[in-house]
This record gives structure tokens, C-alpha cells and sequence, in this order.
């Protein structure tokens, strides 16, 4: 079976995460799991982040946005990471860690285009 585009992206940030020594995984959202959290959830550094992988101009469901905001609200890192941006993932990840404001406008940017 063909790896779909989004699986590539997950797995292309997986490759990176796991280069620069991150703590990550993939959460089960079926069954005992829960819907609308990110693809990709972990720490790097001491900051917990959260990663929604999406393929080309795919946005988050909002509930997929709320988990996103909820993480941000709790001072975490909130990402939204598709073929395009993938290759900043560590740089996003490290400039949320130094600027919170940062970490809003990539995220609403992203979702809203603002």
C-alpha cells in the first residue's frame, strides 16, 4: 500500500525529532484514546510540544485546533507542520521555547492565513 502524504510528513518530523534526541510518540486516538490530539506529542529540551502533521493546504479540524489552543494555554508548543514549513520543525520548536508570541502567530497564521 502507498504511504499517503501526511504519513510522509509524519514520518520525515519523526526523523528529525529523533536526530535532535526529542522524547516523542504517536498517540492512539481510537478505543481508549482521544480525538483531536495532535499526531505527534512530546518534550524536547524540558518543553512539552504538540505536532499536527497535515499534507499540503489541509488545515486542523477544530478539534484538532482546540487541543492545538489547549496546549498553548498551558504554556506548551503548538505546531502545525505540513511539506512546506517541515524542514523548520526544530527551529519552530526552539523559537516557541524563547517566544511565547511567536507560538500563537505561527499556529493562527497557519490555520487562518493571517
Amino acid at each position: 500500500m502507498a504511504m499517503t502524504p501526511e504519513k510522509k510528513v509524519k514520518q520525515k518530523v519523526a526523523k528529525l525529532l529523533k536526530e535532535a534526541g526529542a522524547y516523542y510518540f504517536f498517540p492512539a486516538t481510537g478505543g481508549y484514546g482521544r480525538s483531536g490530539v495532535p499526531d505527534i506529542v512530546g518534550c524536547l529540551n524540558g518543553n512539552f510540544f504538540g505536532i499536527e502533521c497535515k499534507a499540503g493546504k489541509n488545515k486542523p479540524t477544530p478539534l484538532q485546533e482546540k487541543n492545538l489552543n489547549d496546549i498553548k494555554l498551558n504554556h506548551g508548543i503548538a505546531l502545525v507542520i505540513n511539506e512546506t514549513n517541515i524542514d523548520d520543525v526544530l527551529s519552530k520548536i526552539g523559537e516557541q521555547i524563547h517566544n511565547a508570541g511567536q507560538l500563537e502567530m505561527d499556529f493562527e497564521e497557519f490555520v487562518h492565513g493571517i
